[in-house]
């Protein structure tokens, strides 16, 4: 899935997450080149100190990993990301509760029972005004 941003950027949906299709071509373009370069410069630089050649092609590897490690932070400072978020208060709407619960009740293991649930966690629901509306929810033992 792509679509043009009004900012000039392809976007597409890449493993659940929102990229920029020119920055991730680059991502992959500087990833693959430090830690390709990282690999073969080890590689050259490990025969001549290490015995056994397959130790120093092992060495070489991780090099390699440590490239793809730099790689990625290089990338994520040169590359910010595409998606924006944005909050609404949604909290005092009936509506919106009821929707949140139903999904939560169709989970596997559904929705439980707050009698079920841990003091401290009863505590916080509390806090955050939550436990009436998951008491309302939740039937009874006796049902």
């Amino acid at each position: 899935m792509t679509s043009k941003d009004p900012a000039g950027w392809r976007l597409a949906e890449v493993w659940g997450d929102t990229v920029d299709l020119g920055h991730l071509a680059w991502a992959i373009a500087i990833g693959t080149g430090i830690s390709v370069l990282g690999f073969f410069l080890a590689s050259r630089w490990l025969v001549t100190v290490v015995e056994s050649a397959q130790l120093a092609h092992a060495y070489a590897m991780l090099a390699g990993l440590a490239g793809c490690v730099a790689a990625g932070v290089i990338c994520a400072r040169a590359f910010p990301p595409k998606r924006e978020v944005t909050e609404r208060d949604t909290s005092s709407d009936p509506e919106w509760r009821r929707e949140v619960l139903q999904e939560l009740a169709q989970q596997p293991g559904g929705l439980g029972t707050v009698q079920d649930l841990p003091p401290a966690v009863v505590q916080e629901l509390r806090e955050l005004r939550l436990y009436e509306l998951f008491e309302q929810a939740t039937p009874s033992r006796s049902a």
